[in-house]
């Protein structure tokens, strides 16, 4: 398990992505980076989520900001909730969850009683050097997406 620490180097991550093939942060210097984890494809909250982070992507892309969304759902999962959802951006697929735990997001969650391991809503947010600028823990939906961009104009 990583230390996360703002201002430190993000921790370097290559995975499987909708679109291109495969995300991987090192190919991305110059640019800030939003990578976002979100528990499962086509669920409630996480379509909710995606849809905000659609939806604002015009004012990211003005802003230099590519973001990827990520759970541990397979790559064809990822393709379908792409589409259905016309996401612009690439969704990483981490099913043995190597990018979750670089960034300790895997945790213990109770649903109906039940305990099971499984990823805390978080997004991290990555400067145009690769050091974290910016962390949202235990994310809440509603408004997140906007607060994510004002924190990357109020770094301009």
């Amino acid at each position: 398990m990583t230390t996360l620490k703002i201002g430190n180097k993000a921790p370097v991550f290559k995975g499987l992505c909708t679109g291109k093939g495969d995300a991987d942060l090192s190919k991305l210097k110059g640019k800030k980076v939003v990578l976002y984890f979100y528990p499962k494809d086509s669920t409630p909250g996480c379509t909710t989520e995606g849809q905000n982070f659609r939806d604002l992507h015009k004012e990211f892309m003005k802003e230099k900001v590519v973001i990827f969304g990520l759970s541990r759902e397979s790559l064809k999962s990822h393709e379908n909730f792409k589409t259905n959802q016309s996401f612009p951006f690439d969704l990483i697929s981490d099913p043995e969850e190597k990018i979750c735990k670089l960034y300790d997001v895997i945790k213990e969650k109770s649903m109906y009683g039940r305990k099971y391991m499984g990823i805390e809503r978080s997004t991290f947010l990555i400067d145009e050097k690769g050091k974290l600028a910016h962390e949202w823990r235990k994310v809440k939906v509603k408004g997140h997406a906007q607060e994510v961009l004002d924190t990357v104009k109020s770094l301009n």
